[in-house]
């Protein structure tokens, strides 16, 4: 009977085995099911709604001869993260590539070499989007990218990153818009003539805007371009939101409730931009999403370069390239662990639980710093549309996230140029 008993339970052992492989595979099948009807239902939304990333710094790599926008360049061997056959890829019809200028010298040497140096730029995105007219097309109006779409190419809307190449004068603000540019991001990491920035170590200047950057602020207003309040102090923040007569754009900024960093946006200025009736874009740079944890080889290396090549101000073509080249090998190097597109929409999820589904959108900083596991370049975005649905998000919800909510800022700038 001890032996009977034991070739039952053994019977019985493999029968539990066996109905236990089959239920995990059908869950594994199902949930394989369901990983391709989001995918499927992604396409669809995409295919009928606009989508767009309000801040890439890619016009960088336009100074690379190497590089060619026209053609897929392989993540892992370039480190760049935006191309057109990448943003086909990922479902993304347009983006905006800022003409970025590191703040140097606040002289007239220093502002007149900041301002050419914005030129050469503008000039090498011009030429290298003219390359490529099946391709790819430079917007310069709101409503652009729906007919830019319907023919089947890329919109790129240009923007300015740090007002440092404006210098004292406000006439470079008009030479800029007739360039292309159709936002300016007033400061970047440190301060400026405009404004104080959010990361300056010096601490503030201005205690705000200066009286220049009232000036600014107004000349853009009556240009019809976009303020963008991503790295500026929370006191110019809010100087700027007193003082413009339009809505304001954060073009890359995040959440600080989650993500505790001065570039986040604390609850009282998502509140303010609401009732500005601006949008905050979340920025996917990892250490703006997920305080990162210590990794002081990576900083002590990186730092290294920075001081290498004077914070990369008045840099020859050649040293430029050789710069490139450092930091990409020393981001291989030391690979940091980053954050997630689910740690992104959290705060989408934030910002609307907080203030509503009209006021935000995203702005990743591709090749500027920005890229989370699971959309590391452009040929990713539609993984944020995935992660959207997962959470419930509807069609009209994520058509605003993807563009609306920033388009309609657009067209209320537009509207309220007065030259």
């Amino acid at each position: 009977m001890k032996r009977l008993r034991f070739c039952y339970t053994q019977k019985t052992l493999i029968m539990i085995i066996k109905k236990l492989f089959i239920l995990l595979t059908g869950i594994s099948l199902l949930t394989i099911a369901c990983s391709e009807d989001l995918n499927k239902k992604a396409d669809i939304i995409h295919a009928e709604i606009v989508s767009l990333d309000t801040h890439t710094d890619t016009p960088l790599n336009f100074l690379d001869s190497c590089f060619d926008i026209g053609k897929w360049n392989d993540f892992e061997t370039t480190r760049s993260r935006v191309d057109f056959p990448r943003m086909k890829a990922g479902k993304l019809d347009a983006a905006f590539m800022a003409v970025f200028i590191g703040q140097g010298p606040r002289t007239e040497e220093g502002n007149l070499k900041a301002k050419n140096r914005a030129l050469k730029i503008f000039n090498a995105l011009h030429e290298k989007v003219s390359l490529y007219p099946e391709q790819a097309e430079i917007a310069l109006k709101a409503d652009d990218v729906y007919r830019i779409k319907k023919e089947g190419k890329s919109t790129v809307y240009i923007g300015l990153e740090n007002g440092y190449p404006i210098g004292n004068d406000l006439n470079a603000i008009k030479e800029f818009y007739d360039l292309g540019a159709r936002y300016i991001t007033l400061c970047h990491t440190r301060n400026n003539d405009i404004c104080d920035s959010s990361t300056d170590q010096k601490g503030s200047e201005f205690n705000g805007l200066s009286e220049f950057g009232e000036d600014v602020v107004k000349e853009m207003n009556k240009l019809g371009m976009i303020i963008d309040v991503s790295h500026i102090s929370d006191p110019a923040y809010y100087d700027v939101l007193k003082l413009s007569k339009t809505p304001v754009i954060a073009s890359h900024s995040s959440v600080r409730a989650i993500c505790d960093n001065p570039r986040n946006f604390s609850d009282e200025m998502l509140y303010a931009i609401k009732e500005n009736g601006g949008v905050i874009q979340i920025c996917i740079l990892s250490d703006y999403i997920k305080t990162p944890l210590p990794y002081p080889e990576r900083d002590s290396a990186f730092q290294l370069i920075r001081e290498k090549y004077n914070h990369f101000d008045d840099l020859t073509e050649e040293q430029y390239h050789q710069a490139v080249i450092e930091w990409r090998t020393t981001d291989k190097k030391f690979p940091k662990e980053l954050a997630t597109v689910s740690d992104v929409v959290d705060h989408i999820d934030y910002v609307v639980n907080s203030i509503g589904i009209d006021y935000v959108g995203i702005g990743t900083d591709f090749d500027g710093g920005g890229g989370v596991t699971g959309c590391i370049d452009a040929s990713e975005m539609k993984n944020i549309t995935i992660e959207l649905l997962k959470r419930g998000y509807k069609q009209k919800e994520i058509k605003k996230i993807w563009g609306e909510n920033f388009l309609r800022v657009f067209r209320e700038v537009e509207q309220m140029a007065t030259i």
